[in-house]
C-alpha cells in the first residue's frame, strides 16, 4: 500500500524535474543564439580598429566605444542620421497603410462572405508565397514617377506585408461577437462608424502585434530599399553598413558600432513588448 501511494508522488517529482531541464536547457539555448552574437558586436563596436579585424571574442585593451559611436555619426556629413530619419519614416508610413487597409480587408473577408473570397484569399495567399518581381515593380514605379521617391517605397512595403497582416486580423475579427455589429447597426451606425468606433478599438491586441512586427522588418529591411529607393540621400540605416565596409576599406569596428546602432531600436520594442506580440499572434488561432 505504501509504495503503491508513493508512486503517483514519484511520478509527479519525475515530471517537475523533467520541466526543470527542460527549462534550463531551453534558457541556455536562448542565451547562447541571442545574447552571445549581442556581446560580440558590443565587443567589436568598443576596440581599436586593429583589434577589430581580428574579430577576436575578448575583452578589449582598451574601451573606445564612445569614440567610435562619435566616429560613425560624424562620417559622411551627418549621413547615419539622415538615414535613421528616412527609415523612421519609411517605417512609420508603410505601418500605417498596412494596419488600416488590412483591418479592413480582414473584418471584410470575415464578416461579409461572398463569391468572391475564395478569389481573395488566393491572392492573399500568394502574396505570402510567389516572391516579388524586381524588374516589372520598377517599371510599374517609373510608369507612375514614384521610383526613387520615399512615397513609392512606402507603398511597396506595405504592399509586401498586406498578406501577413490580413490574415492575422481576419483570424482576430472571428473572435468577436457579432452582436456587436448588429447592435451597433441598429443604434445607427454606418459602415464607416462601424468600424472604426466599435470594430477598431477591438483590434488592439493584434493591432500591437502588427505594428510591432512590421515596423522590426520594415527597418530591417535591406534588399527592397536596394532596388527600389537607390541614392546616398535616400539611403536606410541598413545600407550605411556598405560605408564601413567593401574591397578597400575595412573599418571593422565602425561597421559593429553601426551593427549596435541599428540593433537597439528593434531590440528595446522586443524587450518592452515581447508579451504583446505572442498574445497578438495567438488571440484569433486559440479563440477561433
Amino acid at each position: 500500500m505504501t509504495s503503491q501511494r508513493l508512486t503517483p508522488t514519484r511520478a509527479r517529482s519525475r515530471n517537475t524535474a523533467r520541466k526543470w531541464v527542460i527549462g534550463i536547457v531551453a534558457i541556455v539555448v536562448s542565451f547562447v543564439v541571442f545574447l552571445v552574437p549581442f556581446v560580440f558586436v558590443l565587443l567589436q563596436a568598443a576596440k581599436s580598429p586593429a583589434e577589430a579585424n581580428q574579430l577576436g571574442f575578448s575583452l578589449p585593451t582598451q574601451w573606445q566605444l564612445w569614440q567610435n559611436l562619435v566616429a560613425v555619426m560624424q562620417t559622411g556629413d551627418g549621413g547615419i542620421l539622415r538615414s535613421f530619419l528616412n527609415s523612421a519614416v519609411l517605417t512609420v508610413g508603410s505601418v500605417i497603410i498596412m494596419v488600416v487597409f488590412s483591418a479592413m480587408v480582414g473584418y471584410v473577408l470575415q464578416r461579409r462572405p461572398s463569391r468572391w473570397n475564395g478569389l481573395i484569399n488566393f491572392f492573399v495567399l500568394a502574396g505570402l508565397i510567389v516572391p516579388p518581381a524586381i524588374v516589372p515593380t520598377i517599371w510599374v514605379l517609373q510608369g507612375l514617377n514614384l521610383f526613387k521617391t520615399m512615397g513609392g517605397m512606402i507603398l511597396i512595403e506595405a504592399t509586401f506585408g498586406l498578406s501577413f497582416c490580413i490574415l492575422l486580423f481576419r483570424a482576430f475579427v472571428a473572435t468577436i461577437p457579432k452582436e456587436l455589429d448588429e447592435a451597433a447597426v441598429l443604434d445607427g451606425a454606418g459602415p464607416i462608424r462601424l468600424f472604426f468606433g466599435v470594430v477598431l478599438p477591438l483590434l488592439k491586441p493584434v493591432i500591437i502585434t502588427v505594428v510591432l512586427v512590421q515596423s522590426v522588418t520594415v527597418f530591417n529591411d535591406f534588399t527592397n530599399p536596394l532596388y527600389f529607393l537607390p541614392g546616398s540621400e535616400n539611403a536606410t540605416v541598413q545600407q550605411t553598413l556598405y560605408t564601413f565596409q567593401s574591397q578597400s576599406v575595412s573599418q571593422l569596428n565602425l561597421l559593429f558600432t553601426d551593427v549596435l546602432l541599428i540593433t537597439i531600436p528593434p531590440l528595446i520594442l522586443y524587450i518592452f513588448f515581447n508579451r504583446q506580440i505572442v498574445a497578438g499572434m495567438t488571440s484569433g488561432a486559440v479563440k477561433g
